[in-house]
């Protein structure tokens, strides 16, 4: 029996489906449902990295090497 070899898989990102604020509004309150901080935390991420981190750390008064770290899976959003 012979295969056929299987495409590589691509690392899913949702921010690629995240095209407006209704979608962007339904992620976070389904990340903040799970009440899982490391979920709520990348979910965070996510949707600054959609909105644009520049934008958020100019917004926010944050640098943006501190929204990277803060929002990185070993950060932690409550520290700032």
């Amino acid at each position: 029996m012979t295969t056929t070899p299987k495409p590589p898989l691509h690392a899913f990102d949702p921010a690629e489906f995240l095209d407006n604020q209704e979608a962007l509004q339904a992620y976070l309150d389904e990340a903040v449902q799970t009440g899982d901080p490391a979920f709520i935390a990348d979910a965070l991420d996510v949707i600054a990295r959609v909105m644009g981190m520049a934008d958020i750390a100019k917004q926010t008064g944050l640098s943006r090497e501190t929204l990277y770290r803060t929002l990185s899976q070993k950060g932690n959003p409550s520290r700032h």
